[in-house]
C-alpha cells in the first residue's frame, strides 16, 4: 500500500461542477451522497476559486500553481510549456509514483507533464490539428452541444453519451489502479489524478435521473438589471433572446442528473479505498476545474466571474489528520493544491509559483498571515477566425476576491467598467457596487491589486501571436495526422442510440 511514512494521494477532478450543485455546499435538490460523505469525513473549503473560468487555462494553473499569465495559457488552444515544472514533477522526483487516470485536457504533444503513468488517456489527447481517434465524439447530435453558445442549452434531453461512457471507463481504470497499488505492499507511495469529464455538457443524462430532476427543479431567479459586461457576454452567446422555460428546465434537469451520475462514480472510488484498506493512508482531494452557471443570472456554462462559474468545490480527507466535518472559509485557489501536495509529500518546495500550501489549514493550523485573496483571469475570444489571419479582437479580464469583496476588471475599462460585489451583504451577486461613490476607495484599491502582475495589453497581443502560431501547428497536424499514444478512441454512434432530445 505504499510507503507507510508518507500518505498516498488521490485527486478526483471533475469538469464544470459548480459548488452550488452539491448537497454538502447547501443544495437541497441534487443528490450527491458520496461527495457529501467525503466532506463529512474531511474538510470542506467554502471559498475556493479556479485560476480561470475555462478548462485548459484553469487546469494548467492547477498543475503548475502559476497564474494563466505566468503560464501564458489563456484559452483552450494554448500549449503549456514542458519547461515549466508541475507538482507531478516534484512528487515524482521525491519518489512518488505519479499517475493520470483519464482527463487533464493537456494541449500539444506533451500529454504527461510529470505524470509517470497514464492507465487510460482521453479523447482530446492528440497533436494540434490531428483528427481525434475513432472519429467524432458525437454523431447523433451536433458538437455545439458541448460549447458555450445558445445551442448548448437548446440541445438537451436524456440518454447515453460518449462523455458518460468516458467516465465509466475512467472509473474502471481507476479501480484497477487502486487494486494494483493495494497489492503492491512495500511499494512506492502514489499520487494519482482521476480525471472525469462530467458534469460538463452536453446536457443529456440517463432518463431516470432526468425525470427525477425535471419534477423537482425550478427556474432560477434572474435579476432585472445586470452589469454591461454580463450583457456583452450574453449577446456573444446569443442569450439575450429569452430561452423558453421548458428549455431551461430540461437543461437544468440534465445537469443535475449528470452531477448525481458523477457522484456515483466517486462512490465507487471511495468504496474501493475502503475495501483495499487504502483509505487509512490516502489523502483524497475533490476539485473541479471551474463551475457551471446553469441559468444563474441568466447565464450558462462558464467564462465569467460569478460564483457559479469561478467558484469551485474543494474537499479534502485524510483520516486521523484532517478533522472530520470541518470547514474552512479561507479564500483560496486551485493553484494552492500543488504546494499542498508538495508539502504533504516532503518533496522539494515548488519555485516561482503563485499558490500557497493549504496543508497547515487542513491540519487545523491555518496561518495567521494567510492573505485571504486570490485571482482568476481569462482572455475571451469573441470570434474564431476562419483564415490564416489571427483574430485581433479579444477581451482580457481579471477577477480579484479579497476578503468579502470581489471585483472583475477588463482591459477596456472605459467601455467595460469594473464590477464589484460585497459577498457578505450580497452573496447572490445582484447589487453591482462598481460605480457606487460610497465604495470608490475600496474599488480603486481592488483595481490596483487586480492590475498588479497582470498586463491586459500584453495578454491580448500574446494571445494573437499564439493564435497565429496555432495555424501552423494545426496545418501540420491535419497534413501528417499523427496519432498520440495517450489518445482514447471515441465509441461508435450506437452508444447514442437511446438519446432523446427535447
Amino acid at each position: 500500500m505504499g510507503d507507510s511514512e508518507r500518505p498516498n494521494v488521490l485527486v478526483i477532478m471533475s469538469d464544470q461542477h459548480s459548488r452550488h450543485f452539491l448537497g454538502c455546499y447547501g443544495n437541497g435538490i441534487v443528490r450527491t451522497p458520496n461527495l457529501d460523505r467525503l466532506a463529512a469525513e474531511g474538510m470542506r473549503f467554502d471559498n475556493c476559486y479556479c485560476p480561470s473560468p475555462l478548462c485548459v487555462p484553469s487546469r494548467m494553473s492547477f498543475m503548475t500553481s502559476r497564474t494563466p499569465t505566468h503560464n501564458e495559457v489563456w484559452d483552450n488552444g494554448h500549449i503549456l510549456s514542458s519547461a515549466i515544472p508541475t507538482w507531478a514533477h516534484h512528487l515524482g522526483a521525491a519518489g512518488y509514483e505519479t499517475a493520470l487516470v483519464g482527463r487533464m485536457h493537456f494541449v500539444g504533444p506533451d500529454q504527461r507533464h510529470g505524470f509517470e503513468r497514464r492507465p487510460i488517456g482521453e479523447y482530446s489527447a492528440r497533436h494540434p490539428g490531428s483528427p481525434e481517434k475513432g472519429g467524432p465524439r458525437w454523431q447523433r447530435f451536433p458538437s455545439a452541444s458541448s460549447g458555450q453558445h445558445r445551442a448548448a442549452i437548446e440541445i438537451a434531453g436524456h440518454g447515453d453519451t460518449t462523455y458518460q461512457e468516458f467516465d465509466r471507463m475512467v472509473t474502471a481504470a481507476a479501480l484497477g489502479y487502486l487494486d494494483e497499488k493495494a497489492a503492491d505492499t512495500g511499494g512506492r507511495a502514489f499520487a494519482a489524478v482521476t480525471g472525469f469529464v462530467l458534469p460538463h455538457c452536453p446536457f443529456i443524462c440517463p432518463k431516470d435521473l432526468f425525470d427525477y430532476y425535471l419534477e423537482r427543479d425550478e427556474l432560477p431567479v434572474v435579476e432585472e438589471s445586470r452589469p454591461p459586461v454580463v450583457e456583452r457576454l450574453l449577446r456573444a452567446r446569443d442569450l439575450m433572446r429569452p430561452l423558453a422555460e421548458d428549455t431551461i428546465l430540461h437543461a437544468r434537469a440534465a445537469y443535475l442528473g449528470l452531477c448525481e451520475l458523477f457522484d456515483s462514480f466517486v462512490g465507487r472510488l471511495l468504496a474501493k479505498l475502503d475495501e483495499t484498506g487504502l483509505a487509512r493512508n490516502t489523502l483524497v482531494i475533490y476539485v473541479s476545474d471551474h463551475g457551471e452557471l446553469a441559468g444563474e443570472h441568466g447565464c450558462w456554462t462558464k467564462s465569467n466571474y460569478y460564483e457559479g462559474s469561478a467558484g469551485v468545490p474543494l474537499i479534502a480527507r485524510l483520516p486521523g489528520v484532517i478533522e472530520a466535518g470541518s470547514s474552512s472559509s479561507a479564500v483560496c485557489s486551485l493553484t494552492d493544491v500543488g504546494p499542498t501536495l508538495v508539502e504533504l509529500s516532503g518533496a522539494e518546495e515548488m519555485i516561482d509559483v503563485d499558490g500557497r500550501s493549504l496543508w497547515p489549514t487542513m491540519r487545523g493550523r491555518h496561518p495567521a498571515d494567510w492573505p485571504n485573496e486570490t485571482f482568476s483571469e481569462l482572455v475571451d475570444l469573441r470570434t474564431w477566425p476562419r483564415t490564416r489571419e489571427a483574430m485581433q479582437s479579444n477581451y482580457p479580464s481579471r477577477m480579484i476576491r479579497s476578503g468579502k469583496w470581489k471585483l472583475w476588471t477588463f482591459g477596456d475599462e472605459e467601455n467595460l467598467p469594473p464590477v464589484m460585489f460585497d459577498l457578505e451583504a450580497d452573496p447572490g451577486e445582484t447589487k453591482d457596487l462598481g460605480h457606487d461613490p460610497a465604495h470608490a476607495e475600496t474599488r480603486e484599491g481592488l483595481l490596483a491589486r487586480a492590475r498588479d502582475g497582470w498586463d491586459p495589453v500584453y495578454a491580448s497581443r500574446r494571445t494573437v501571436e499564439l493564435r497565429r502560431w496555432s495555424y501552423v501547428l494545426n496545418s501540420w497536424g491535419r497534413a501528417v495526422a499523427p496519432e498520440h499514444e495517450d489518445a482514447l478512441a471515441a465509441p461508435g454512434p450506437e452508444l447514442e442510440g437511446d438519446v432523446v432530445l427535447l
